[in-house]
């Protein structure tokens, strides 16, 4: 161990995104050309939208917009998703949420692994969803275990990544030249291998069971299949994405367009046609995709239910899968449930439908200590006090990841699954509790408001 200072995880984190950014920008290049399609959408909206500009100034999100990604992988065993829970904890990242996507017949359930406190989120807000391929779905036994076999022959972690991880944990940390070296063996588990572990024939037998069983069985390691930028105008960027020689999906998952965006919405260009070996022939592979999103200020519990209750009424009405047939049936139908959820944050604040981050403002410093300061929070707001920004929705929706998924494996992917959450059997192959994520925002929010009191009143 050098003797130098441990690197901040938020920093190892932020070079870690940032190679990763690299690396996948040389593997697909569309990805290059989506990341200058949301930098363009994003300056003209903020040319055009001051009081927006003016928002994400206070709350700091200006800073984080350009470098905001987050990126997807889909592991195979237990063993591997307890290492990945390491490998991210030295980035300062923890899993937040447990998602069942087996109800839109995805055989996986995921955690999302990111940074928790607002400060970690402003240095550096990457995230990965991250899935487990649930084997005890695949119904024909021969194939199960042939999958089991295949996955238990390979080691998607180097022996270098392995033996930093294990420094981290016994030092506390890494140091600035250790760190570097962590960001490329790590590197190394994401990375595109244009070969496969599995011939042609054994390929398709997993491709036939479902498409994203041959994405995970049939190969080396858990290849980055996608890496996200964020807009913030989606609708802008789906509407130019033809321009750019770039074929969105039919449907922007998540919630519809609205003055005051909620959770997250989502978009995609379909998978890549990559050439592949296989053992015995040469063939080809698609999972590689090209996605954006938007994200909105994060619900509370009655928040969620109410945005539940009102999609799950929109697709029940559509009574079929969205897709490119009934995209503009579906968008009506979105926007007419929706009417029903209040589109102005105060509203929203007073219902307690979402959460908000507080902030003194110079009127309310200089009031300190005087007679007529206000001694409520709702009347400090109301006597300009202290102003109220949307808390960000840092996390994802099932149903849209479900979407996505099923938009670049294709139609012919979809399976029937019964509903199947187990978060006890993916906590116990995790190694530790998801975190709550609806804890957190309550948190950050808290804070903001004990912060403001304290400033004004203390």
């Amino acid at each position: 161990m050098h003797a130098t200072a441990p690197v901040s995880p938020d920093e190892i984190r932020k070079g870690f995104s940032r190679a990763m950014s690299d690396m996948y920008r040389e593997e697909v290049p569309l990805y290059g050309a989506l990341m200058e399609l949301v930098a363009e959408t994003n300056t003209r909206v903020l040319d055009t939208q001051p009081l927006l500009a003016q928002q994400l100034q206070r709350t700091g999100e200006i800073r984080r917009l350009d470098m905001e990604r987050h990126g997807a992988i889909r592991l195979g065993t237990a063993a591997e998703l307890a290492t990945i829970c390491r490998l991210f904890a030295v980035m300062g990242m923890q899993p937040v949420g447990y998602y069942d996507l087996t109800p839109a017949g995805v055989p996986v359930h995921s955690t999302a692994f990111r940074a928790v406190h607002e400060q970690a989120l402003q240095t550096s807000p990457f995230r990965v969803f991250t899935s487990l391929l649930r084997l005890e779905l695949i119904e024909n036994l021969e194939l199960r275990a042939f999958a089991e076999t295949a996955l238990a022959k390979r080691s998607i972690f180097t022996p270098g990544a392995l033996a930093l991880i294990e420094q981290a944990e016994k030092d506390g940390g890494l140091n600035a030249v250790d760190a570097d070296e962590f960001v490329r063996q790590a590197l190394e588990t994401f990375r595109w291998h244009p070969s496969a572990t599995v011939t042609g024939a054994q390929y398709r037998k997993l491709s036939d069971q479902h498409r994203l069983i041959a994405d995970v069985v049939a190969f080396k390691g858990p290849h980055i299949n996608h890496l996200t930028p964020r807009t913030l105008d989606i609708d802008q960027v789906q509407a130019a994405m033809p321009g750019k020689g770039i074929t969105p999906k039919a449907v922007i998952e998540g919630p519809p367009r609205r003055h005051c965006p909620i959770l997250l919405r989502q978009t995609s260009f379909k998978a890549l046609d990559e050439a592949i070996a296989f053992t015995d022939a040469q063939g080809s592979h698609s999972a590689r995709f090209g996605e954006i999103e938007q994200r909105g200020v994060a619900l509370t519990p009655k928040g969620r239910a109410l945005y539940d209750r009102l999609l799950n009424a929109a697709r029940d009405e559509l009574g079929a899968f969205p897709n490119e047939g009934n995209a503009a049936r579906y968008t009506q139908l979105m926007e007419h449930h929706f009417q029903a959820f209040p589109d102005n944050h105060a509203q929203m604040r007073e219902q307690g439908l979402a959460y908000y981050r507080y902030f003194a403002t110079e009127r309310g410093l200089a009031a300190r200590g005087s007679a007529a300061q206000p001694r409520t929070l709702d009347a400090l707001i109301a006597a300009g006090h202290i102003d109220v920004e949307p808390l960000v929705y840092e996390d994802f929706l099932p149903v849209s990841a479900a979407g996505i998924f099923q938009s670049n494996l294709g139609d012919a992917a979809q399976s029937h699954y019964t509903a199947n959450a187990n978060r006890a059997e993916f906590e116990q192959a995790l190694g530790r509790r998801t975190v709550d994520e609806l804890k957190l925002y309550g948190q950050t929010q808290q804070r903001s408001i004990d912060e403001c009191i304290q400033a004004l009143l203390g």
